[in-house]
């Protein structure tokens, strides 16, 4: 039962007094339920946002927490959303599930935020999409790529980036089309029970067995698992030339390789769907000598072209330091929801969200610091293209792109991969 009708409940059995306290809460929800809260003339547009800033998901939540804070930084300094000042009104879901709904529900019924922007995961963005929607609210999200979110028929959700089912697909491509000498003969697959890993990995595997490449390990452990050194020893044990971790955060890939690392098995080629993409937060703990060849499907870099990627990145680095190829691509993926729903709102003239989720599936190419946004029936991107980038310790411990194979911003790709530590 949610929040809404235990307090409904509990309203409907009090006194007089009572019932006119819920012809309050009533008019607030009908307000609510239109998707149509605008702020007050002259007063700032609330825009509230679940965050795992703690638990499970919370390298990502808080970089999320800073692509969304220099969206809005900038879109003040250009005078706000028409000509309302942005406030974030950010809370933390402790990676819960449960949590992260009750938080919209309260955004929505008690702060009455006049927006929506998604939570960080898959696994958050579907129950967050089904909660704000029974309120009439778009929501636009840039970590909830899973067929999952989209296969509920909610017609509210907008994902910016990637469709993570394809999201390895440049990496199976590259790996399956080496001439027949350099190609491996084996493949282990690990991944969490995630919405966001496990699509990924049968679109690969099918990929790669067509290339002759063999399955000799498949597992599909515990989203909510802590300790893997029983998997990454049966990994070892398989021998497999090739690892494809279906991982969500930094830990599961720092536990992989330190098992890996220990028994002297070193795969000719290891990638991880999430982890190595975070910057300082990855190199930091796994070390520069056991970072090098190591890879990673993303839609985004900190060194994309992309005019206004590169001056969020300069941004970015003159409040939290780093360089550009260590920016966590959560801050990119964050910053573009505020572009898209700052394009929305101003092609709407409004707060309309009722209006905003009528525009957002008109077809339109939006772009941000991504690249390109246009959402097709579902509330996906199609536009993103799946690239893989590696860590290489030969060019000074970078994070480059190295797929797909003749983009003009690919290096060549390190393989095999570095023996661990060299």
């Amino acid at each position: 039962m949610n929040q809404s009708r235990r307090l409904f409940r509990a309203l409907a059995v009090t006194s007089v007094a009572g019932a006119a306290m819920l012809m309050v809460v009533t008019t607030s929800g009908a307000s609510g339920s239109s998707g149509n809260n605008p702020p007050a003339k002259g007063a700032p547009v609330k825009i509230g946002i679940s965050l795992s800033l703690t638990g499970e998901f919370s390298a990502d939540g808080v970089a999320f927490d800073q692509g969304y804070k220099l969206w809005a930084t900038d879109i003040n300094k250009q005078g706000g959303l028409l000509g309302h000042k942005v406030d974030l009104i950010v809370k933390s879901d402790a990676s819960s599930q449960t949590q992260v709904v009750t938080n919209y529900e309260s955004l929505i019924s008690s702060s009455h935020v006049s927006l929506t922007f998604g939570p960080f995961s898959s696994l958050l963005t579907e129950p967050a999409a089904r909660a704000v929607d029974r309120y009439g609210y778009a929501m636009v999200e840039g970590a909830g790529g899973a067929p999952s979110v989209f296969s509920a028929g909610l017609k509210n959700v907008f994902d910016v980036a990637l469709p993570v089912a394809n999201s390895l697909v440049p990496f199976a491509t590259w790996i399956s089309s080496l001439p027949k000498a350099q190609r491996p003969t084996t493949v282990a697959y690990a991944t969490s029970d995630d919405p966001f890993t496990e699509p990924q990995i049968p679109v690969a595997e099918k990929i790669m067995k067509a290339a002759g490449i063999k399955t000799v390990y498949y597992k599909v452990f515990p989203a909510e698992a802590t300790d893997f050194s029983s998997i990454a020893d049966d990994v070892v044990a398989a021998k497999a030339q090739v690892v494809i971790l279906g991982s969500v955060d930094v830990p599961t890939v720092q536990a992989f390789m330190q098992a890996f690392e220990q028994a002297h098995y070193s795969p000719k080629a290891f990638i991880a769907t999430a982890g190595p993409d975070q910057g300082l937060a990855f190199s930091k703990v796994v070390g520069k000598s056991n970072e090098d060849g190591v890879m990673v499907p993303n839609s985004w870099y900190g060194l994309a072209s992309n005019a206004a990627s590169k001056a969020m990145v300069a941004e970015y680095i003159a409040k939290y330091g780093g360089s550009p190829a260590k920016v966590n691509a959560d801050v990119a993926e964050a910053y573009a929801v505020g572009q898209v729903v700052a394009d929305a709102v101003k092609a709407t003239k409004g707060f309309n969200n009722a209006k905003i989720i009528a525009y957002l599936h008109s077809g339109v190419t939006l772009h941000t610091v991504l690249g390109s946004a246009k959402f097709d029936a579902l509330g996906e991107n199609p536009l993103m293209t799946a690239y893989t980038f590696q860590w290489q310790g030969t060019t000074g411990n970078k994070f480059v792109q190295v797929n797909p194979i003749g983009d003009p911003n690919s290096v060549k790709i390190e393989y095999p991969k570095p023996v661990w530590g060299k």
